[in-house]
C-alpha cells in the first residue's frame, strides 16, 4: 500500500475527537507493555515510549503505571505474556512486532490494544483497514510492504556494484518475513540478481546459515527483520564480519551494532508514536476510530568503519543521501 495515501488518515488521528474521560476519578491507569526482544537488547524502545508519555504529562507511579513484559525473541511467548497482563486487568496493552500484534488480535477481546513495529497489519488480519481499523486494536505500521524490499536490493547494488548473488537470512516462523522474501524475489527478477535464501528458526542455526552463504559464494546479505533477528543483531553482525559479507538491514540498530547499511523506519520513533495512541485512548478515544499510522520518514545509515574493514569504498552519491554516517 502507498504510505502517502494515508496522510489524511494520520491527520485524522491527530484531530480525532475524544470522548469523556475513560478513567474513573482517582484511578491510575495501568498500561501493559509487551516487547518482542529482551530487556538487555531493547530497553531503549521502552525508554523512548516512557519519554513520550512524560512529554504528554504522564508521571509513572502518579498518573500512570507501566507493567512491562519481554518475549526474548520467542514467538510463542506473546500470547502467554499478553494473557498475563489481561489477568492483571490492565487498562490497555501496548505490543511490539507483527507477531505480537497477531497474538494480541487472537488473545484480547475487549481491552484496547496499541501495536507498533508491525508489518502489513491489514494483510495479517489485525485491522480491517488502515483508515478504519475497527475492533479494539490500532497502532503504528512499519510500512515495509510498500516496496522496501526493492529499495534494499537497490542500495546493496549501489554500495557493492558487483553484488549479483545475494543471501537472504530470514525466520519462516515469524509473521511478515515470508512476504518480504516474496517481495525480494520479485524485485531481484527485474535487476538480474540471484537470491539465495537461508532459513533460521533459532540463534543456534545462525552459524550454519553463514557457512552455507560462504559455500554459495554470495556477495551480499539482506536480513529480514523479526523478533529473533532483531534480538540477536550483535551475533548476526559479528558473523557477517567474520565471513566478510556486506549486509543491509531494516533497522538502524544493526548499523549501530556494526552492520554496513540500514534502511527503514526508526523503531524508537514507532515506540514514541505508540504513546500518542495510549494518551488518546486513556482520554476516551476508541481504537476503532484511530487510523493506523504509517511512517513518513525512512532512515539510511552507513557504517564507515565496517566499510573500511570490508575494503569497500561507499559511493559519494550514497554517502550524501545518508541520514547518519557511523565512524
Amino acid at each position: 500500500m502507498n504510505r502517502r495515501a494515508f496522510v489524511a488518515g494520520n491527520i485524522a488521528l491527530l484531530a480525532a475527537p475524544l470522548g469523556a474521560e475513560a478513567q474513573p476519578a482517582g484511578k491510575v491507569p495501568t498500561v501493559g507493555w509487551v516487547e518482542a526482544g529482551s530487556r538487555s537488547a531493547n530497553q531503549h524502545f521502552l525508554d523512548a515510549f516512557r519519554q513520550a508519555l512524560s512529554d504528554l504529562k504522564y508521571v509513572e507511579g502518579q498518573n500512570i503505571v507501566i507493567e512491562d513484559r519481554w518475549a526474548d525473541g520467542q514467538e510463542d511467548q506473546f500470547s502467554k505474556l499478553i494473557a498475563e497482563l489481561i489477568r492483571l486487568k490492565v487498562d490497555l496493552v501496548v505490543v511490539a512486532s507483527t507477531s505480537g500484534a497477531a497474538a494480541a488480535k487472537s488473545t484480547v477481546r475487549t481491552t484496547p490494544v496499541v501495536f507498533w513495529g508491525v508489518s502489513d497489519p491489514v494483510g495479517i488480519g489485525v485491522v480491517s483497514s488502515l483508515a478504519h481499523p475497527g475492533g479494539n486494536i490500532t497502532g503504528v505500521s512499519l510500512g515495509l510492504e510498500d516496496g522496501l524490499a526493492g529499495k534494499w536490493l537497490e542500495l546493496m547494488r549501489e554500495a557493492v556494484p558487483n553484488s549479483s548473488r545475494i543471501g537472504v537470512l530470514w525466520n519462516p516462523d515469524a509473521h511478515g518475513p515470508r512476504d518480504r522474501v516474496k517481495d525480494l524475489r520479485m524485485a531481484a527478477a527485474t535487476v538480474k540478481v540471484t537470491l539465495y535464501t537461508f532459513e533460521v528458526h533459532s540463534p543456534t542455526e545462525f552459524g550454519a546459515a553463514f557457512n552455507a552463504m560462504s559455500k554459495a559464494h554470495v556477495s551480499g546479505l539482506i536480513v529480514i527483520m523479526d523478533p529473533l533477528t532483531l534480538r540477536h543483531r550483535d551475533h548476526i553482525v559479528r558473523l557477517a564480519a567474520q565471513t566478510r559479507l556486506p549486509g543491509i538491514y531494516g533497522f538502524s540498530e544493526f548499523a549501530r551494532a556494526g552492520g554496513l547499511l540500514t534502511y527503514g523506519p526508526s523503531v524508537p520513533d514507532q515506540a514514541r508514536r505508540a504513546a500518542v495512541y495510549v494518551d488518546k485512548i486513556l482520554k476516551g478515544a476508541k481504537p476503532a476510530d484511530l487510523p493506523v499510522e504509517q511512517p513518513t520518514k525512512f532512515e539510511l545509515l552507513v557504517n564507515l568503519k565496517t566499510a573500511k574493514a570490508l575494503g569497500l569504498t561507499i559511493p559519494q552519491s550514497l554517502l550524501l543521501r545518508a541520514d547518519q554516517l557511523i565512524e
